[in-house]
C-alpha cells in the first residue's frame, strides 16, 4: 500500500469538486438556503432530499488570509524586526501564529483587536464590513504583562521572538488592551473551576493586558519534529484536493489514535456521500497537533500509527489524506467544536463529522462530564458562520460480541454489544498490533507500533 508521505504526490488531474446544503439534524431534513450556485442533481438518501451544487466551499470572508511574507522579503523584515521592541512567545503563542499564518482563522490577519475579541466572547463570530457574519468561537489573542506593555508604548510595531530570541513575525498597528481573563475563562468554558488544562497552561498566570494588530510572519512555521511534511496549510490541503478530482470534503478530528469505530464511521460517512450522489468524496483525517493535555496520546506516536492504518489497508488511501491541525486544544467543548468546524471550512471541507461530547472533558473538579455529550452536535447545526458546513453526527460504534467486531449499534439487540471506551484503551494500551491474538484487535487498527510501548496486555472483552 502507499505510505503516508505518497498521499500528497504532485500528480495532475482536473478538480470538479461539489457541496450540498446543512441538514437538520433534529428533523433528518435538509435546510434549504437560497444560493447563487447552480443545482447539479437532485438525490435521494433515506427518503432525504439534497442537493448537490458545484464549486469548492469557499473559505470565511471569500479569500484565504496568507500571512507569510515571500521569500525575497524575509532578510529586510528581519532587519526591520531587530529594530523594534520585542514580544517573547511562549509555545501556544507559536501555535496560533503558525494557526493565523496559514489562514485557518481567515478572515483574521492577525492576533485580536478588542472589537475582535468581544465579538467572539460574546457572539461566537465576527461581523465583516459588508455585513456578513463569519464564525469565531475562540478568542486568539496575545497576552502582554505590565513590564511589556510600558517597553512598547508609544510604537506602532513590535517584533515577535521565539524561546531563542528569533523573529518570528512583525505585529503591526497594534492596539493594547486589557486582559479580563476570568470573564474570558467563564464564556470559554462555562466555568472557571480551576484545572482546566489550556487556562492553566495559557491564562491564569498570563499578562493583564492584550496586543492586537497585523501579522508579518517571516517565515512558515516549523518544528523539525519530522512531523513538518504532514502539515499542510489550507491552500496546500486545497490544492491536494482538486488534484483527488474531490467532489466532497469530509472531515475527521481527533487527537488520540484511530479505533475501528473510527474506521467503520468514516468508511460508512463516505458510502452515504456516495449514495447522495457524489462520485469522488475525500475523507480529510485531520489529527490535532497543538497543545494538548498530558493524558493524550503524544502526536508522534498517533502519527505512526496513522500511518499505519493507511499502509495496512483500514483507511484508503486514494481517497484519505493526513494532515495535522496546528491549533491548540481547549477541551472547551460546543463552544471549541465551532472552531474546529470553522477552520476545515477554509481548508475546503464541506462536511464535518462530529462526535459525542466533541472537544469535552472530564469537570476538573465534580466526577462528572464538563458538558453534555448531544450539545456540540446541536449546537453545530445552529452556530452563526456556519450554515454552509454540513454537519454529521457520529453514529454510535460498538464492539458486535456474535460478529466479533466493531459495528454500529442495533438498540433491538443490544445484549449483544460491548462499548468500550476509546480514550480510556488509548491511556491504557496507547499502540498495539492488530495482528496480536488478543481480543483488543477488533477494536484497534494498530499495526506493527509494539517499539513505542514494549509489550501490550490483553483485556477481556
Amino acid at each position: 500500500m502507499s505510505s503516508m508521505s505518497s498521499l500528497f504526490m504532485k500528480t495532475p488531474s482536473h478538480a470538479n469538486p461539489f457541496h450540498k446544503t446543512p441538514i437538520n439534524h433534529n428533523t433528518n431534513k435538509p435546510i434549504l438556503t437560497r444560493v447563487s450556485t447552480r443545482v447539479i442533481q437532485p438525490t435521494t438518501t433515506r427518503g432525504v432530499k439534497t442537493r448537490v451544487r458545484c464549486g469548492l466551499i469557499e473559505p470565511d470572508g471569500g479569500k484565504l488570509v496568507q500571512l507569510v511574507v515571500p521569500e525575497s522579503e524575509r532578510d529586510i523584515k528581519k532587519r526591520v524586526a531587530n529594530d523594534l521592541p520585542k514580544v517573547k512567545l511562549s509555545r501556544i503563542d507559536v501555535e496560533w501564529v503558525h494557526v493565523l499564518s496559514e489562514g485557518w482563522a481567515s478572515p483574521l490577519t492577525g492576533f485580536m483587536r478588542e472589537s475582535e475579541f468581544l465579538q467572539t466572547l460574546h457572539f461566537n463570530s465576527l461581523r465583516l464590513g459588508d455585513g456578513s457574519v463569519v464564525n469565531m468561537s475562540l478568542p486568539i489573542v496575545l497576552d502582554i504583562d505590565d513590564v511589556q506593555k510600558d517597553r512598547i508604548s508609544g510604537s506602532n510595531s513590535v517584533a515577535l521572538i521565539d524561546s531563542n530570541d528569533d523573529p518570528v513575525a512583525i505585529l503591526n498597528n497594534i492596539e493594547i488592551y486589557k486582559h479580563n481573563k476570568e470573564e474570558r475563562i467563564a464564556r470559554t468554558w462555562g466555568t472557571t473551576a480551576p484545572g482546566l488544562p489550556y487556562a492553566e497552561e495559557a491564562i491564569t498566570g498570563a499578562g493583564d493586558w492584550l496586543i492586537g494588530g497585523d501579522l508579518e510572519v517571516i517565515q512558515p512555521i516549523k518544528y523539525h519534529d519530522g512531523l513538518d511534511r504532514y502539515r499542510l496549510s489550507p491552500s496546500e490541503l486545497r490544492e491536494e484536493f482538486e488534484k483527488r478530482n474531490a467532489d466532497a470534503v469530509f472531515a475527521f478530528q481527533l487527537r488520540n489514535p484511530v479505533h475501528n469505530g473510527h474506521a467503520l464511521l468514516m468508511t460508512d460517512t463516505r458510502r452515504r456521500l456516495l449514495e447522495m450522489g457524489y462520485k469522488n468524496p475525500v475523507l480529510l483525517l485531520h489529527p490535532l497537533g497543538g497543545f494538548t493535555k498530558a493524558d493524550d496520546v503524544p502526536l508522534s506516536w498517533r502519527m505512526k500509527q496513522h500511518e499505519k492504518v493507511l499502509e495496512d489497508g483500514v483507511l484508503d488511501p486514494e481517497n484519505t489524506v493526513v494532515s495535522i491541525f496546528p491549533s491548540p486544544m481547549h477541551y472547551a467543548g460546543p463552544t471549541e467544536v465551532q472552531w474546529h468546524a470553522k477552520a476545515r471550512i477554509n481548508a475546503g471541507a464541506n462536511f464535518y463529522i462530529v462526535g459525542r461530547d466533541p472537544a469535552g472533558m472530564a469537570h476538573p473538579v465534580e466526577k462528572r462530564d464538563l458538558y453534555d455529550a448531544d450539545h456540540g452536535k446541536k449546537v453545530l447545526s445552529m452556530a452563526p458562520g456556519l450554515e454552509r458546513l454540513n454537519i454529521l453526527p457520529f453514529k454510535v460504534a460498538a464492539y458486535d460480541k456474535k460478529q466479533k467486531k466493531m459495528e454500529f449499534f442495533d438498540p433491538s439487540r443490544a445484549q449483544d454489544f460491548l462499548f468500550i471506551s476509546g480514550t480510556k484503551v488509548d491511556r491504557t494500551f496507547l499502540l498495539l498490533d492488530s495482528h496480536l491474538s488478543t481480543k483488543i484487535g477488533p477494536f484497534f487498527p494498530l499495526c506493527s507500533v509494539l517499539i513505542l510501548k514494549g509489550q501490550c496486555r490483553p483485556i477481556s472483552l
